[in-house]
């Protein structure tokens, strides 16, 4: 058999990455240039979520949702960023239990390096020292929405 045919007869991968893109980017800096020539460390708060919604078929948009905030010890905004970073997926022929995990820890895992460059890229060309995120851990995200579904994770 050849190369060629056994490649047409192989299965589809479990997961295949269609496009990924900065869905919506916001950067606030409401105090410039004020907040530009600060001394002192602010306090950053930091909120990452998963969004999933079926396009067609097997067909989903998977969404990074990044919310990061500065503020200053007095609780002035130093600055606000929110990013949506997305990818298209498709699964293959996967069983219906692999599904969640799929969108909900494999696809936030392969979108995430991408996503965080955008924040550190726009915290940098705003600036400020680069916003280096810290990597998430989606396995323990999913496990903790499980928890709050009793069992159950939508993926709409």
């Amino acid at each position: 058999m050849s190369d060629a045919q056994s490649a047409d007869s192989a299965p589809p991968p479990p997961l295949t990455v269609h496009a990924q893109y900065v869905k919506d980017l916001s950067f606030e800096n409401p105090r410039s240039p004020h907040s530009l020539m600060e001394q002192g460390q602010p306090q950053l708060g930091l909120n990452v979520l998963v969004k999933t919604r079926q396009l067609e078929g097997s067909t989903y948009e998977v969404a990074l949702v990044v919310e990061a905030d500065a503020k200053t010890e007095k609780d002035e905004v130093v600055f606000v960023l929110e990013l949506v970073y997305g990818g298209v997926f498709t699964l293959g022929e996967v069983p219906q239990e692999a599904v969640g995990p799929l969108l909900l820890i494999e696809c936030p895992r392969l979108l995430f390096p991408f996503a965080r460059a955008v924040v550190a890229n726009t915290t940098r060309e705003a600036g400020f020292p680069p916003l280096q995120i810290a990597p998430v851990d989606f396995a323990a995200l999913y496990r903790q929405q499980l928890e709050q579904a009793g069992g159950q994770v939508g993926t709409a």
